[in-house]
């Protein structure tokens, strides 16, 4: 049976509605897509530039990105690129912009705004570590700060586009062990409840930093580094809840899941900001060498790959970021806080995870490949599409 050019017309259009549907499928963007993400630290002057880091980034399909800061050259070379990027507002900055929500209008105004939408900006973390820091000061401008940038965001109509977080460490527990006694501390309460308030009402998560390694690293004698490096170990029982765990990941996220119960807040989520194991220390630091760094990140990579949840909470998702991209030379303290990189300062591989250092770049060559098929594809069918109605 012969084709009208309306029939043709029709197909075309049924084409082309189902190829847009396709690509709309990896949208919207969110605050988090998948489950791994990465630090990217930049206390170095050794590591590679900006442009490589998005090729490594692009090539070993990490789409989720945090950095300390707001640079602007690390924003500007994540333009159009994909990646999904949380950027952070400096402890040193948060007593200002706490006294004055046109301080955090004009922070935003600078670092987030001029990117847009090229930048998928996606994040802004309002501090780090202060509530489990003992900077009182810091502590009690915390809530008005992260509040101030939240309502600069509304009036500029990007609420639903950046979320509003600040991590914490796991300072702020009272006790974490078992899981189930896990509360927060008694002198951070009443900056911590106004934090858990406002992000019920927002809908963020709570961002905690989980380290095995530190709490190996302080009780070697005492911890199964197996259960730290979610390797095979008798693990623990929890008698009140009836719950085993297998590694110590799991009891921190539910512990800090408890500590959000008891408090009134069961249902917000607990996401990870920051994870990982150093690959190398000083003479007390036992556990970091390279051989716990690639098992504790082989592990987790492996883990999160499952989109599965913990003991208490299975139906939640894990989502992580893990720490970091790249080790730092100039950072300050032990040996270890210098070798927590997946990549070595010259872009290859700290160690075999599975991921591609930046002298293997055909995986990002793909990736390009790929998104240009689509690209044209598109197109051809667009183009099909004005010769009929013009016919």
């Amino acid at each position: 049976m012969r084709l009208h050019i309306k029939d043709h017309g029709f197909l075309l259009l049924s084409l082309l509605f189902f190829f847009l549907a396709t690509i709309l499928q990896q949208g919207p963007l969110e605050a988090f897509t998948g489950t791994y993400g990465v630090n990217y630290g930049r206390l170095a002057d050794n590591i590679p530039g900006s442009e490589s880091v998005v090729t490594l980034l692009k090539a070993n399909k990490i789409k989720n990105v945090r950095i300390f800061d707001a640079d602007h050259t690390v924003l500007t070379a994540f333009q159009n690129s994909n990646l999904e990027i949380s950027v952070m507002v400096p402890n040193e900055l948060l007593k200002e912009i706490s006294l004055n929500e046109d301080k955090a209008m004009e922070w935003i105004k600078t670092n987030v705004e001029p990117f847009l939408p090229h930048t998928l900006i996606r994040g802004i973390a309002v501090g780090n570590e202060i509530l489990g820091s003992g900077n009182v000061e810091l502590q009690e401008v915390l809530p008005a700060a992260v509040m101030n940038v939240y309502q600069a965001l509304t009036r500029l109509h990007l609420e639903d586009l950046i979320e509003v977080s600040t991590p914490h460490s796991q300072a702020v527990f009272q006790n974490s062990y078992p899981p189930s006694s896990c509360t927060f501390r008694d002198n951070i309460r009443q900056y911590m409840f106004p934090l858990l308030e406002f992000f019920e009402k927002t809908g963020s998560p709570f961002y905690v930093n989980v380290y095995p390694f530190l709490a190996y690293d302080s009780d070697p004698a005492t911890i199964d580094i197996n259960y730290a490096l979610f390797e095979s170990n008798p693990g623990i029982y929890d008698e009140k809840t009836k719950l085993h765990y297998d590694n110590m990941f799991d009891a921190i996220l539910d512990s800090t899941y408890v500590a959000l119960e008891v408090a009134g807040f069961g249902k917000m989520e607990v996401r990870v900001s920051e994870t990982g194991w150093a690959s190398n220390g000083g003479p007390n630091e036992k556990g970091a060498t390279k051989k716990n760094a690639r098992t504790y990140n082989y592990n987790l990579r492996k883990k999160l790959a499952k989109k599965k949840g913990t003991p208490l909470r299975p139906k939640t998702v894990v989502k992580a970021y893990v720490f970091a991209l790249f080790n730092e030379n100039l950072k300050p303290g032990q040996l270890s806080e210098r070798n927590f990189g997946l990549f070595k300062a010259d872009g290859s591989i700290s160690y075999d995870i599975g991921f591609s250092g930046l002298s293997a770049s055909s995986a990002s060559l793909s990736k390009v490949n790929k998104d240009m098929k689509r690209v044209s594809l598109l197109v051809v069918i667009t183009t099909l599409i004005l010769i009929m109605v013009t016919i």
